[in-house]
């Protein structure tokens, strides 16, 4: 083999090696810093999205004393507001959602303290329950051990794990 072959080989090695260095460091990196958590609300221009406007307070009319009585408006969305995962969002709709380690479950967490089906949240007569599925460390509402399946109302936290998840409007 001539010396420039010898040479190209000792420099495509080479090139692999930082390839494979670079892939390696890469891996830790995520492994140590998690998953990268990002702001999905930007509009057009890098400018994040306005409030919405709040609506009025309601106007005693002739008649009444008191205001209008407040609706309870069903929550619309699961979010995660400590945690590894903090952030993340999950829409409500019809279905439960599961909650553990297991690559199965709705919302997957990366924790040593949650089960691998630690928690469900599902609707039941126009009300969202949460319960614990037979956890090591439990399922909290609040500072309270979920024993049996407890209604949730939007704003109430609920401890996962390591994990503090909200039902929000």
């Amino acid at each position: 083999m001539s010396e420039l072959t010898i040479t190209l080989l000792r420099l495509g090695y080479l090139v692999l090696l930082w390839v494979f260095v670079l892939a390696a460091i890469g891996v830790l990196r995520r492994d140590l810093y998690g998953t990268r958590i990002v702001n999905r609300v930007l509009r057009r221009g890098g400018q994040s999205a306005p409030a919405a406007p709040r609506p009025a307070p309601p106007v005693a009319t002739e008649g009444r004393s008191q205001p209008f009585p407040k609706r309870e408006v069903m929550p619309r969305r699961l979010v995660v507001t400590a945690g590894p995962l903090r952030g993340t969002t999950l829409p409500l709709g019809s279905s439960a959602i599961l909650i553990g380690r297991a690559p199965s479950c709705t919302l997957v967490l990366d924790d040593d303290y949650s089960s691998q089906r630690h928690a469900r949240v599902f609707p039941q007569d126009g009300e969202w329950y949460v319960e614990d599925l037979g956890s090591t460390n439990g399922t909290f509402l609040g500072r309270e051990k979920v024993e049996q399946p407890t209604a949730v109302r939007a704003g109430a936290q609920i401890k996962v794990g390591q994990s503090i998840l909200e039902l929000q409007r």
